[in-house]
């Protein structure tokens, strides 16, 4: 009786632990399908912004950087579809080496419970139980023998009821397996189409590489132009931060003449007690703020790199450039005061929100709903985005600074 019980303690520590590893990777596979989601929803979004732009006036150069971008959208989808394909086989392989080990356990538990219902048979008549308590020698002995028999038959219970549990979890499992492999075969086929558009893809992105690898020199110098005039309209907006910064300053009436009058001199501003709690809110929200759109996608990351198809040139970016809906707006991505409204040469209309030691911008607004000295709230509306009447293309150029540096919004920003 012992080895039986044995076995059935056993049967449910396997139970459990696999239970708790199939728990863990279902919901590995319930982030895998949110992330899969999400790279669809852009790859959708983007194909759509690239259908509003007039082709006839777009250039070789802007057709492969959109290009680019799409077919690295791809890959990291065809890697998630790979990912979910791999975690299904472990589940697929769990289950099976699960099913192999019930059904040991199965054979064994039926084969002691049909040995211990011979034996049971044998004594089963009632003039033996009557006996076997008559022939006791005490009153104890008696109490302790009927206990038993009680135990015993309890005992049988619980071990017909586990082999039953034990089979309707084995039907469960099998039924499940089928399910998986279903599964796997739907992404198999899901991923040979995202394979093939990647290809696609790729084939066309050559033939353009190839076409400006002939007048390569012509494109490095057209990129080298554009970074020149991005970084005229940085300076533009360096210089609006330290003049804000300089102004809010000298404005502060929480400190002293002569401290107002150091702090206008300095890079940093000089917070009053409302914008330090907005500054220590604005810090703890790191990495959860909304974008600054309400859809969008990233043509251009923050910081320094090789353009995506002309190698030899390097890009600078002071922030991100946001692709998005003809007539989005620009939002608010956390609640600040407005410290500049002013137009950009090159760059349309700029807002500038402070919160505490921090400034958003919202560059390239074709019309502004704010004032300086406006006090915002999260999402709120500062002004529309600008389409270029050329391309069709809407383009939010966006930028976070810490006091007068800038900062990468990706690292502020959910899910930029």
């Amino acid at each position: 009786m012992n080895k039986q019980r044995y076995l059935i303690i056993g049967v449910l520590m396997l139970s459990f632990f696999t239970t708790q590893q199939v728990f863990g990777q279902s919901e590995e596979q319930l982030e895998l399908e949110a992330r899969k989601e999400r790279l669809q929803e852009e790859i959708s979004r983007f194909n759509a912004l690239l259908s509003q732009k007039k082709k006839e006036k777009t250039t070789v150069l802007e057709d492969v950087e959109d290009l680019d971008r799409k077919i690295r959208m791809r890959k990291e989808l065809i890697k998630v579809t790979n990912d979910q394909t791999n975690l299904l086989n472990r589940q697929i392989n769990n289950n099976i080496n699960k099913i192999s080990k019930l059904r040991d356990d199965l054979k064994e538990l039926k084969g002691d419970y049909a040995e211990m219902i011979k034996k049971s048979f044998r004594s089963k008549s009632q003039q033996s139980r009557i006996m076997f308590l008559l022939s006791s020698e005490d009153f104890l002995q008696a109490y302790k023998r009927i206990q038993y028999m009680k135990q015993y038959t309890s005992f049988r219970k619980d071990q017909a009821d586990q082999i039953q549990s034990k089979t309707t979890e084995l039907q469960q499992l099998n039924q499940g397996l089928v399910v998986q492999r279903e599964e796997k075969e739907s992404l198999i086929v899901e991923n040979r189409k995202e394979q093939e558009a990647l290809q696609r893809e790729l084939n066309t992105q050559q033939g353009l590489i190839s076409s400006i690898k002939a007048k390569e020199n012509e494109y490095a110098s057209q990129i080298r132009e554009r970074q020149r005039e991005s970084d005229a309209i940085d300076r533009q907006i360096d210089k609006m931060i330290r003049d804000a910064i300089a102004k809010a300053n000298a404005n502060n009436k929480e400190t002293t003449v002569e401290k107002r009058e150091a702090a206008s001199k300095s890079s940093n501003f000089a917070l009053t007690a409302e914008a330090k709690l907005i500054d220590a809110d604005f810090k703890s929200n790191k990495g959860k703020l909304p974008w600054p759109v309400e859809k969008g996608i990233v043509k251009m990351r923050y910081g320094k790199q090789p353009h995506p198809i002309v190698r030899s040139v390097t890009i600078q970016s002071n922030g991100v450039r946001i692709a998005t809906e003809v007539h989005s707006k620009a939002r608010a991505i956390y609640r600040g005061k407005v410290i500049a409204v002013q137009a950009i040469k090159g760059g349309n209309k700029a807002v500038l929100v402070q919160h505490g030691n921090y400034i958003s911008v919202y560059n390239n607004l074709s019309r502004v709903y704010v004032s300086e000295g406006d006090k915002v709230s999260t999402k709120q509306d500062l002004g529309e985005v600008f389409t270029s009447p050329s391309t069709n293309e809407t383009i939010l150029k966006f930028m976070i600074y810490d006091n007068t540096k800038t900062d990468n919004p990706a690292n502020w920003i959910y899910r930029m």
